[in-house]
């Protein structure tokens, strides 16, 4: 950027003072302006950075996200404030603004990938599809989510395994959240012969369910037959529990329905095959 160098340059070769000094005093009153400008500006800038936060807030977006995008936000009316005040000095910013442009995209080309995972990562902290301490399956790998950042998602696995996910992977796939509701059913099918009373395993069912207080009461739970198989009689066993309740209810049915199916002499089958055998014929 040229800053009067050509007029100035002329006077100084020139040896004329007076009109050095008459550039000078012609030229106080344009770069006021551009101080106000740029003043105003950042007052503005800080202002509107403000605003956004509030509004970040209110839409209650991930806290860890507000001091990036109020950043960003400043950083970049500050930039068009100041160009502004070197317009007003009558500095020519077009090529700046050029080369400013044409840096801008060579810098987007190489980190296409970067920028499409900070989009996600700001797509999920603003839409917040999941939160931290949520169970997530994204169809490749299933978690609960420890931390969230802009440009990945920390999943731990049920056997505790640290999974770092980019978040272009998480938003370009179909999301199954566990935890987003208050509750969540089980479904469950207990099998039992075709000699056994299907009202007492049902009842044994229900007294099973009835026992565990980690299972609702609403909804009730649904005890049904839901298929004739090829060896047993198939018993649908729905129950509702709370999300973090999910596998110790799992295991407590699995296990307390075939003690108590024992007990009460309802009897499991195994698979049956049935041979026969055709004698020769000669």
């Amino acid at each position: 950027m040229q800053f009067y160098t050509l007029d100035l340059a002329s006077l100084i070769k020139a040896g004329d003072y007076e009109g050095i000094k008459a550039l000078v005093i012609s030229k106080i009153p344009l770069v006021i302006a551009a101080l106000v400008i740029i003043l105003i500006g950042f007052l503005i800038s800080d202002l509107i950075g403000k605003l956004v936060v509030k509004a970040l807030k209110k839409k209650k977006a991930d806290p860890s996200i507000h001091a990036f995008i109020r950043t960003i936000v400043v950083s970049i009316l500050r930039l068009i404030f100041i160009l502004s005040a070197f317009s007003t000095l009558g500095v020519n910013i077009n090529s700046f603004v050029a080369a400013l442009a044409a840096g801008g995209v060579t810098a987007g080309l190489g980190l296409q990938s970067s920028i499409s995972q900070f989009a996600s990562g700001v797509q999920i902290l603003l839409n917040h599809p999941f939160r931290s301490g949520d169970f997530i399956d994204i169809g490749t790998v299933s978690g609960n989510v420890r931390e969230i950042r802009l440009m990945y998602t920390v999943l731990v696995t049920l056997d505790n395994r640290r999974v770092i996910v980019p978040n272009s992977n998480i938003t370009s796939a179909n999301l199954i959240n566990y935890t987003a509701e208050k509750l969540r059913r089980i479904d469950l099918v207990y099998a039992i012969s075709y000699e056994a009373d299907i009202e007492k395993a049902k009842q044994v069912l229900r007294e099973v369910a009835k026992n565990n207080e980690l299972i609702r009461e609403k909804p009730e739970p649904v005890i049904a037959v839901c298929e004739h198989g090829t060896s047993s009689i198939n018993l649908a066993c729905q129950v509702w529990c709370s999300p973090s309740d999910y596998w110790k209810v799992f295991y407590y049915m699995q296990e307390s329905v075939k003690v108590e199916f024992d007990k009460g002499g309802v009897a499991i089958p195994y698979n049956q095959l049935d041979v026969h055998i055709i004698p020769d014929k000669k």
